[in-house]
């Protein structure tokens, strides 16, 4: 323990911990690839559990499939303090997205041990299953589960070719789906909940903060959307008579850029993919399907922006003879973090000489759920270029001992709090 009476963590261990779970990874894809239900990520899975029981953890699997180590407070009767994250990833992903938060945590519980500090609480550290966005549209799945947020609707969704449903590939996966939607906690049953993430963004590289605190943390909009026109010979059906499935398509991706474009206070909008048949060089297509998303901190420009794309889509595409079906896969709504635990937060940045500022966070967490269990905070870290979901993905050494240092010195805070 440092003079001041704070922690500090051991840059040489985290970056071991990242170096062990990001060798786990899919051989044929690129960057630190780890999908929902790989093969790599169930390896992953024990080498979490390893490290936690290494740190002195005491570690299971629950019914959700979250992977959880607890480190015993004095009064297990108290409500717990939690942290984590995930260490699942998109593909051709970086390696700190998630593996910070859950290896920061584990750094945390170490730190507590070694320097003689028990909390009154439990501490639980939780790798979250699935955060990530996954061919049935429904992220967050082990936060979903334990916060009551996880359905039975989503459990039927395949993933949009209609083949494997969500609640059969978690089967496959060793997670019982019933279980999965019966094993919620009740609101109130965790005391704080504080996740460490890299930004993933800009903003503190280019301002020079250490710390972000997180003030909202986006709500998300996912659409499909699918376009039927009519297949002729691309080199005899004049243009003015086609019908063509992908021009609509292609019209669609510039309205939803156009309505990200357009937002008054945060709010980006994404075409990620777009698939089109018969998809050859002179037929005209007939099919086409795009997979997009909005999301901004902003419910009520998010709320506009459904019907305002929906409408665009469906004029612009009658107008060229082509048929739309578009469906909304709602992600989740806009979440604002807890005030008191936002102060507990930059309090603890300032006390051990961080510079820190107050960030909205465009991306979606596991925290976004953990909401409705407790009071919820989220502390950001940067980001090298604001880069992240790509193989670039860097946050330097220093950056994360500084973090897992304020998420120490946090929990610490909130665990003497009433």
């Amino acid at each position: 323990m440092s003079p001041s009476g704070t922690v500090r963590a051991e840059p040489d261990r985290i970056t071991s911990d990242l170096a062990a779970l990001a060798g786990v990874t899919e051989d044929a894809a690129p960057g630190w690839t780890r999908r929902l239900f790989s093969e790599p990520y169930r390896s992953a899975r024990p080498q979490v559990r390893s490290i936690m029981a290494a740190a002195g953890l005491e570690t299971h699997i629950d019914p959700a499939g979250n992977v959880i180590g607890r480190l015993p407070g004095r009064d297990p009767s108290l409500a717990p303090l939690m942290t984590g994250s995930h260490t699942d990833t998109v593909y051709g992903g970086g390696k700190f997205d998630g593996l910070v938060g859950v290896l920061g945590g584990v750094e945390v519980a170490r730190l507590l041990t070694e320097n003689g500090i028990r909390l009154q609480r439990d501490l639980l550290v939780v790798d979250f299953l699935g955060e990530e966005a996954n061919p049935f549209g429904v992220s967050c799945l082990g936060s979903r589960a334990i916060s009551g947020k996880l359905t039975a609707e989503q459990l039927d969704r395949t993933d949009g070719t209609g083949g494997e449903r969500l609640g059969e590939a978690m089967a496959s996966f060793g997670v019982d789906p019933a279980s999965a939607l019966d094993c919620a906690w009740a609101p109130g049953s965790v005391h704080a909940y504080v996740e460490l993430h890299v930004e993933q963004g800009p903003l503190l590289e280019r301002s020079g903060n250490r710390i972000g605190v997180v003030t909202a943390i986006a709500g998300i909009e996912r659409l499909l959307a699918r376009f039927a026109g009519r297949s002729d010979h691309a080199g005899t059906m004049p243009m003015n008579d086609r019908r063509d499935a992908l021009v609509a398509a292609s019209e669609a991706v510039l309205t939803i850029e156009r309505e990200g474009c357009g937002a008054p206070i945060h709010g980006v909008s994404t075409t990620g993919r777009i698939e089109s048949s018969p998809g050859a060089f002179n037929l005209v297509p007939d099919q086409a399907t795009i997979w997009a998303e909005v999301r901004s901190i902003d419910e009520r420009w998010l709320s506009g922006s459904r019907r305002r794309i929906a409408d665009r889509i469906a004029e612009q595409a009658q107008a060229r003879g082509v048929q739309t079906a578009l469906e909304w896969l709602n992600d989740q709504p806009p979440v604002r973090t807890t005030p008191d635990v936002q102060d507990v937060i930059s309090s603890s940045a300032r006390d051990l000489g961080y510079s820190w500022e107050a960030v909205p966070s465009g991306a979606g967490h596991d925290a976004a759920h953990m909401v409705h269990l407790g009071p919820m905070g989220m502390i950001f870290i940067p980001s090298a270029g604001g880069r992240s979901h790509v193989p670039e993905e860097f946050t330097s050494e220093s950056d994360i001992a500084a973090g897992v240092e304020v998420l120490a010195q946090s929990l610490i805070s909130l665990d003497r709090s009433a």
